[in-house]
């Protein structure tokens, strides 16, 4: 670190995860038995749990978990459904100690390495089946991963927590997954940023009044949505540096969805909803919710909602985000919010902070100071799941309705 607001890489870049050593942890000058709780990992799925799980009627309509060069992907028929590049992103990392759910104790070490007690796990390749076109077997894939999910958290002794998937297309499917992911113990799920298309084939619209129903069945679960980067890909073709272009533009999709929340009415008629923003910093929310609030003035007479609150009381009482590494957001942190800001390592992406994440959490108590820094690398997305302070012994402190 050169001083407290920026980072200076090695030359030559950081290198692949693979090829990467942790960099042991560091005294951060906070209290004695604080834990750093990353709230934005990635863990890929290395079990064959569709093929397994699914009955027998529909046991070739199942997606295959394979691997493929070191990478663990899906497919079918011995085929993958991703394209190649995903895959050569997944080479990169997949092949870390830890980095999948068949060794949960090399996923626990990799963290401890580091000085990470605990952390928030995001899927990797299963992205690929939120469009599946058949939904019956969509839903009975989320069913069957939610279940698998719950036994990597315990497995890892309430260290891991995962990310579950849930029916989002309609009111009765959401109600349905919602109650079986909360008695499974999940604390949170992945809500696309694009819904996708509704059976008549149009596309669907969060904040249109069809959707209300699954949005009350969500804030009635008092469970917290997750939108995460990574669905979106460039509108244009990139000949050089593919992979980097496409990245620079994949970390900044949220202000449609922050739209429909805000100047869409969604919080407005749903005003117990949570929503955490995850991977593409802290920096890009005071612009948003500077343009936001322009707009909603200067457009003022000619909407159909009328806001019932300023711009930043949706940001301030309903929403968070997650960082890696943001200096430049850090120095925004008094109109962000200390409590609205969520430290995470991104383990084993290559956009992560594994190798140099001491570094990393030095560099936020730097330039924050200690206090604020408990909130940062920690106590922001307990409070976010519903957990104690310590969330260690996994524990389930209150329910997600409590949570509300």
């Amino acid at each position: 670190m050169a001083d407290t607001s920026t980072l200076v890489y090695p030359t030559g870049g950081l290198g692949a995860p693979k090829d990467r050593s942790p960099g042991a942890p560091v005294d951060l000058g906070l209290p004695a038995g604080f834990e750093v709780f990353s709230a934005d990992d990635h863990i890929s799925l290395a079990d064959d749990i569709w093929y397994e799980g699914f009955p027998e009627r529909l046991r070739d309509q199942a997606p295959r978990v394979m691997q493929v060069d070191g990478g663990w992907v899906l497919g079918s028929n011995g085929t993958t459904f991703l394209p190649p590049a995903f895959i050569e992103v997944l080479n990169q990392y997949d092949p870390v100690p830890g980095s999948h759910t068949g060794d949960i104790d090399a996923r626990l070490a990799a963290l401890d390495a580091e000085g990470v007690t605990s952390e928030l796990a995001f899927p990797n390749a299963i992205l690929a089946l939120l469009m599946w076109p058949d939904k019956e077997v969509r839903e009975l894939c989320f069913r069957i991963y939610n279940e698998y999910l719950a036994g990597v958290q315990e497995r890892s002794g309430g260290r891991i927590w995962g990310v579950g998937l849930i029916n989002w297309w309609d009111a009765e499917g959401a109600a349905r997954t919602l109650d079986e992911l909360t008695s499974l113990g999940i604390r949170t799920f992945l809500m696309p940023l694009n819904p996708g298309k509704g059976d008549d084939g149009k596309p669907l619209d969060y904040a249109s009044d069809a959707m209300d129903g699954v949005w009350s069945a969500i804030e009635d679960s008092g469970v917290p949505v997750s939108h995460h980067i990574g669905e979106t890909t460039p509108g244009i073709p990139s000949q050089h540096n593919t992979l980097g272009v496409g990245m620079l533009q994949s970390v900044a999709p949220f202000r449609e969805v922050f739209a429909k929340y805000v100047l869409g009415g969604i919080l407005d008629r749903h005003p117990a909803l949570q929503v955490g923003w995850f991977e593409g910093g802290i920096n890009w929310v005071p612009s948003a919710l500077q343009d936001a609030e322009h707009i909603a003035a200067s457009f003022a007479h000619l909407h159909d909602h009328e806001l019932q609150h300023p711009v930043q009381h949706y940001w301030e009482a309903h929403m968070t985000a997650s960082f890696m590494v943001d200096p430049l957001g850090l120095e925004q942190i008094d109109r962000i919010g200390v409590t609205r800001a969520m430290w995470s390592s991104d383990f084993p992406h290559n956009e992560s902070t594994y190798g140099y994440t001491p570094e990393v959490l030095a560099s936020v108590v730097a330039q924050v100071g200690p206090e604020a820094a408990e909130a940062i690398l920690g106590d922001n997305v307990r409070s976010f799941l519903g957990l104690g302070e310590a969330a260690g012994d996994g524990v389930r402190d209150r329910s997600p309705r409590d949570a509300r």
